[in-house]
């Protein structure tokens, strides 16, 4: 079997297809685990707060956390393929594993206890962890530092969303 997934092939030696996807469901789990403060309170407190004109519809957000969970996992694949032995390679997975807890927080800081103001300062804290996180991928991985850069725009863009909301409902 012969398929490319970005620069692995799945029929190289190194290649571990059982660690590739474990790393995805991994981060998919985290999602997951963020749509149990998520959900409940979409149709509800989340539909009655005023939102920025720029705000996307509510069908968009599963789609583009997923896809950009599954880049996470692939990511910390890439770095992770690299040795625990290098303190380089863990000190990148420090970093990325603290700014996934840091992505579930959020959820349970917006959603969860509904506060649009404790998680405009914590996504701030989530926003450095994922530069600080790719900083740490581009020495071991420069593909791995790439898959993260969507999350960060993302990111970027769902702090002025939070921010915006804040301020709207304050």
């Amino acid at each position: 079997m012969k398929f490319q997934i970005l620069n692995f092939k799945c029929s190289d030696k190194n290649f571990n297809i059982k660690k590739f996807i474990l790393w995805i469901l991994v981060c998919e789990l985290v999602g997951v685990a963020g749509s149990v403060f998520t959900v409940p309170a979409i149709g509800g407190w989340y539909a009655s707060l005023a939102k920025p004109f720029f705000n996307p519809p509510n069908w968009i957000f599963a789609p583009v956390w997923n896809l950009l969970f599954v880049m996470m996992g692939i990511a910390i694949y890439y770095v992770l393929q690299e040795g625990w032995g290098q303190g380089r390679v863990r000190r990148a997975a420090v970093f990325f594993w603290a700014q996934l807890a840091l992505n579930l927080l959020w959820s349970a800081l917006f959603f969860g206890l509904r506060s649009p103001r404790s998680a405009f300062i914590e996504i701030i804290g989530l926003w450095l962890a994922i530069f600080v996180t790719i900083s740490a991928f581009w020495s071991v991985s420069k593909t791995a530092a790439l898959l993260m850069v969507p999350y960060l725009l993302w990111v970027s863009f769902a702090s002025f969303l939070n921010l915006a909301i804040w301020q709207l409902n304050s």
